[in-house]
């Protein structure tokens, strides 16, 4: 039988510790709903105690939302050794569950408490005991424990030889609370996967009856690695943060968690909806304003892009350069690049999703066109494609229905930019004027005034907006707008390239409604 592994997500507490990052009260119940309703994780940690009066409101409505759906018990709140006030702070806001923060090391216990490892164990049994009178779940992190395991290995197993009799799952004394779960944080980073393995070995074996999770940094880019090993290792339960924030290097990834765990431990079970990760990530990069490299695991915008065209080719001749990491798995498709790597397979892939098929004399000349616009550096997209092949072919086909026969936009110190737009539409010519808070904002709401006032149309919004300048600093280099739109429940992206940046855009905008009106 498979043995299931917890998989807890702390990025509204841990993640929230990110260089930046705060998430506002509707935002942190969106974010929790998402991760509880939708991708399914076991438990959630969304906030540290007494932190401000700000995020007792946000626990508060996270909680009271939990209560209501029936899922209280898997939200969980990081509290203190102070003598009850985390616990009321808790019990007050709705929680359930109290993470409570220890020492896992003798040097935090010494150094940051000034207290001997006897004091703090009677300080933990009694918050302990106190929440349990509370009514409260109580786990244990034993903060540093990466540390207490190299250098004060008698200190972890003196506390944890103290605390298992207040353990669940052992007999608790009359009067005493219990601990559901210990909770082995690397908090600085600092294993290696070997260290992991033995470390948490080490406890599972001395202790076979209590529940462990594992928690780990990425200091070393070994996060997920570590986590690997702590699974194969024993531990019941991992933690995780969805695009991997959290302070420094971060924590371990929860995409690149559930991926590893799925495909190279098939003996655990983890209940993790893969086809929601990447929604819960583009969510949690619009909520915390940190984007994710095009290149990260599982999530990046690159990476189930095929760039090299004899990866292409040998895709297509047997799924060749396929591995487990099926993007379909995550909710989203494979690409291939177009660019000056860019062969004949990398084309026809893409030609084959908008159904156009060319002689292989034309091919040649449609990829040796890409590869000139690669070498200039301007990307070529699927959404390029039919616009370079008749322009490449000059075959029969109407040009663009819709024409950008002039326009003038101004601006001037106090007052707002103005916009003059003329566009032939199916042969027909209309012009519209517009104020806005940009030059390009101008030009859009009198390309808007058009659709609306003379043709009777509804004008797509505006979902995305980026400008990428190539290296090299020069005041004449060229600008590349990528602009995403959304219209009748479809997503286009278009790119203009340009020494002016509304230019850029402007071209990029008269594509998109070509785009529009051809569907």
């Amino acid at each position: 039988m498979k043995r299931s592994v917890e998989i807890l997500d702390t990025t509204l507490r841990d993640g929230e510790q990110t260089s930046g990052v705060a998430f506002s009260s509707s935002e942190k119940l969106a974010i929790a709903r998402k991760l509880i309703e939708e991708v399914l994780v076991d438990r959630i940690e969304i906030a540290s105690a007494r932190v401000s009066e700000g995020e007792f409101k946000c626990v508060q409505q996270v909680c009271t939302w939990a209560r209501e759906t029936g899922h209280l018990s898997q939200v969980e709140v990081l509290g203190f050794c102070d003598n009850g006030l985390s616990i009321d702070w808790i019990r007050r806001a709705g929680g359930q569950v109290l993470n409570l923060l220890t020492k896992g090391s003798e040097k935090h216990c010494r150094g940051q408490l000034g207290k001997t490892p006897e004091e703090h164990w009677e300080n933990i049994e009694e918050n302990v005991r106190m929440a349990c009178e509370a009514g409260l779940e109580v786990n244990i992190y034993l903060e540093d424990w990466s540390n207490g395991m190299l250098h004060s290995p008698e200190y972890v197993t003196g506390m944890l030889d103290r605390l298992q009799a207040l353990s669940a799952t052992s007999p608790s004394r009359e009067g005493r609370g219990q601990i559901r779960r210990f909770m082995l944080p690397d908090t600085l980073g600092i294993l290696s996967p070997a260290q992991t393995s033995q470390f948490v070995s080490q406890m599972v074996t001395r202790y076979p009856h209590l529940h462990f999770d594992f928690h780990a940094h990425n200091d070393y880019d070994l996060a997920v690695a570590n986590v690997l090993s702590a699974v194969g290792a024993g531990v019941r339960g991992v933690h995780a943060t969805v695009n991997g924030l959290g302070e420094r290097a971060g924590n371990a990834s929860l995409s690149s968690i559930v991926a590893v765990l799925h495909d190279m431990e098939p003996d655990k079970e983890v209940r993790i909806v893969e086809q929601s990760i990447n929604n819960i990530s583009r969510m949690i990069e619009s909520y915390s304003g940190i984007g994710t490299a095009p290149n990260t695991p599982i999530v990046g915008e690159n990476v189930f892009t095929q760039t090299a065209g004899v990866h292409a080719d040998g895709d297509k001749k047997g799924k060749l350069y396929v591995n487990p990491l099926l993007p379909e798995r995550f909710g989203r498709s494979r690409e291939y690049a177009l660019g000056k790597m860019s062969g004949k397979a990398n084309i026809e892939q893409n030609l084959k999703q908008l159904g156009i098929h060319l002689s292989d004399q034309d091919m040649r000349r449609v990829t040796l066109r890409i590869n000139e616009l690669g070498d200039k550096k301007e990307l070529v997209t699927i959404d390029d494609l039919p616009y370079i092949v008749a322009d490449v072919l000059h075959h029969d086909a109407p040009s663009d229905r819709i024409k950008l026969l002039s326009y003038m936009v101004s601006t001037a110190y106090g007052l707002h930019p103005q916009a003059c737009v003329k566009l032939e539409i199916d042969g027909e010519a209309y012009e519209e004027s517009a104020t806005g808070d940009g030059m390009y904002d101008a030009f859009v709401r009198a390309v808007r005034h058009i659709y609306r006032n003379k043709l009777g149309r509804t004008f797509p919004w505006l979902t995305n907006y980026v400008v990428t300048i190539p290296p090299g600093g020069r005041t004449d280099a060229l600008v590349q707008t990528a602009i995403s739109w959304e219209y009748e429940g479809k997503v286009y992206r278009t790119r203009g390239l340009d020494a002016d940046q509304t230019e850029a855009a402007i071209k990029a905008t008269i594509k998109m409604l070509n785009l529009i009106l051809a569907d």
